[in-house]
């Protein structure tokens, strides 16, 4: 009998898979904690029976792959999960191929046409409530984002729809000024760093302006939803037009920086700046003055800063050379020049000493030659027919200008509508911030006072726009899920970004919470040098736990591997719900 062998493998079941689980785990965590899938299946009806997955579980994939620093695009959404314990991390039953671009981009659709930026503003309150975070204080700023594609660039401004940004071209922060790009706005909470707001607008978009539509937009809102007191931005909001706005508001307080165009700015910061430059040593020093601008009472704060000082002489070295190199090259072509009178040599004269940047030409003196006419040498006794003239002096810088150009550069002016003039008399006690026991570091020791009392604390308050300006570089991270936006349409545009600024809300929020739970416990967890410390920042956190697998058995059995000591402690300072999600279990 003969025997027909095939070679060839046997494919069998695997008895065992590898999932990488790593920091997912606390990032499915937190969005749980805060509610947000839930809110987003209340608030956005749909139809379960058409769905594998409901839209707050295809939300929730989305910010795990923008937090999984895979840069992955949507549309290779199913990759990244192909080698994660989705089901654990979603939901039961939820599997990779559940989340392919079809299901993420009717996602996108349902946030767009609910309206991303209510639908964010719904779970960003609901999480700084359960957070139990005082949002008294809230920063705005805006920041660009460049794209590919041409979408409605090419369309006018006035062809656009209402609802729909335009995508082109404008003043480009991410010194792409060569592609389309749309403006990504935030009003951010100043404890977490968690944006309250976002705003998604045109590439063209303009800060005066929409700094002034969202005063007018949401800070009643915020005032009512999450209590906020003060409102702080940068110089764009300082305006006549936005003043106005945000007086109209009751119980509103403000902080902005004064743009130095303002004449007053650069006359007070050139009267007190060399007094500052004087007194300062290693120490900020400020002065503090009543002012009115556009018919509006307010307190201004001119600051000196020997870290700005110190930046401001190397800028300006730069700039006064070639400024002077410049005035060099014009006085050159200017002396080279004849004139047929001297009243046309000074009347040339004056016309190019307004254009001198750094000098100035001390005695200046006119040439005269003489000029024969016909051809050939002129007799020796001969008068000459006629005189033209060249400039001649001695060029000299003017060092003035250059020290007022780094006096200008080391200050900076706040101003801000808080005129309590009994809290203020602290600023007559002490006019330096000695650093050693600095409030613009930290304000714990005072919180009984108001956080604009005094002008370490207006200070200090200010600098929390440095919170949003975290966000906005947590944003365009290269690993990041988004770094260069294409997708289908606008709209689909304007949802993604609601979903980046949910991925900065979590990352926010666990930062925060890990925080908090470290120093009422008074646990401490090991920084990225191995020293134990209270403050550990999420995306070492996101670190420390690469590595962790769920070693499936046969699908019945899963267990964690790669789990140690330490993270095992910060899963029990966080709480049951991240326990589960990095517990062994048997599935029956």
């Amino acid at each position: 009998m003969a025997i027909h062998v095939e070679t060839g493998l046997m494919r069998s079941p695997t008895p065992y898979q590898s999932k990488a689980l790593a920091h997912l785990g606390l990032v499915a965590g937190m969005y749980d904690e805060l509610g947000i899938g839930e809110k987003i299946d209340a608030l956005i009806p749909h139809d379960e029976t058409k769905r594998h997955i409901s839209l707050g579980q295809a939300v929730k994939a989305m910010v795990l792959n923008g937090l999984g620093f895979a840069n992955r695009a949507l549309y290779l959404m199913p990759h990244f999960f192909e080698d994660k314990p989705t089901a654990r991390l979603i939901g039961s039953g939820v599997t990779a191929d559940h989340l392919n671009d079809d299901v993420l981009g009717r996602t996108l659709d349902a946030i767009y046409q609910y309206g991303a930026t209510p639908l964010y503003m719904a779970l960003a309150g609901q999480a700084v409530s359960r957070l139990d975070l005082a949002c008294r204080c809230v920063h705005l700023d805006s920041t660009s984002f460049h794209t590919d594609g041409v979408y409605n660039s090419l369309l006018d401004k006035e062809d656009v729809p209402f609802n729909t940004i335009h995508v082109t071209k404008g003043y480009s922060r991410d010194h792409r000024p060569d592609l389309n790009q749309i403006v990504l706005q935030l009003i951010n909470e100043n404890q977490a760093g968690i944006p309250l707001t976002m705003s998604t607008l045109s590439g063209h978009a303009d800060d005066k302006t929409h700094f002034r539509k969202t005063v007018t937009e949401y800070v009643s809102q915020l005032q009512n939803d999450v209590g906020v007191e003060i409102f702080v931005a940068d110089s764009a909001l300082y305006n006549k037009e936005s003043l106005h706005e945000m007086e109209l508001i009751p119980d509103l307080y403000w902080l902005t920086r004064v743009p130095m165009s303002i004449h007053d700015a650069t006359q007070f910061v050139d009267t007190i700046g060399p007094e500052l430059l004087a007194e300062s040593t290693e120490d900020v020093v400020y002065r503090t003055l009543s002012t009115t601008y556009a018919g509006i009472r307010q307190r201004w704060i001119i600051v000196f800063s020997p870290d700005a000082h110190a930046r401001a002489c190397k800028t300006v070295a730069k700039q006064w050379k070639k400024d002077l190199e410049a005035d060099r090259k014009h006085w050159t072509q200017l002396t080279k020049k004849t004139f047929a009178s001297v009243e046309e040599a000074e009347a040339a004269f004056e016309v190019w000493q307004k254009k001198l940047l750094v000098t100035r030409v001390d005695s200046m003196r006119l040439i005269s030659e003489p000029y024969y006419q016909g051809k050939g040498r002129p007799a020796k006794h001969r008068q000459p027919d006629g005189f033209t003239y060249r400039i001649d002096g001695e060029r000299v810088e003017i060092i003035e200008k250059k020290e007022e150009r780094t006096v200008r550069k080391s200050c900076f002016i706040l101003a801000t509508n808080h005129l309590d003039a009994d809290l203020t008399d602290m600023d007559a006690l002490s006019g330096r911030i000695a650093k050693e026991n600095n409030p613009i570091d930290s304000t714990d020791d005072v919180l009984e006072l108001h956080p604009l009392a005094t002008a370490p604390l207006v200070i200090a308050t200010y600098k929390g726009q440095q919170k949003v300006e975290k966000g906005f570089r947590f944003l365009k991270d290269p690993l990041f899920m988004a770094t260069n936006l294409y997708l289908k349409s606008e709209e689909r545009i304007m949802a993604l970004m609601m979903v980046m600024c949910l991925c900065l809300l979590v990352y926010a929020a666990l930062e925060y919470r890990v925080r908090q739970t470290l120093k009422e416990t008074g646990e401490l967890f090991p920084n990225q040098c191995g020293q134990p410390v209270s403050n550990p920042t999420a995306r070492w956190i996101f670190q420390y736990f690469k590595g962790i697998h769920v070693l499936i058995l046969n699908t019945l059995e899963e267990y964690i591997l790669n789990l140690n000591e330490q993270q095992q402690l910060l899963l029990s300072l966080l709480g049951s719900r991240y326990i589960d999600l990095y517990s062994n279990f048997e599935v029956t």
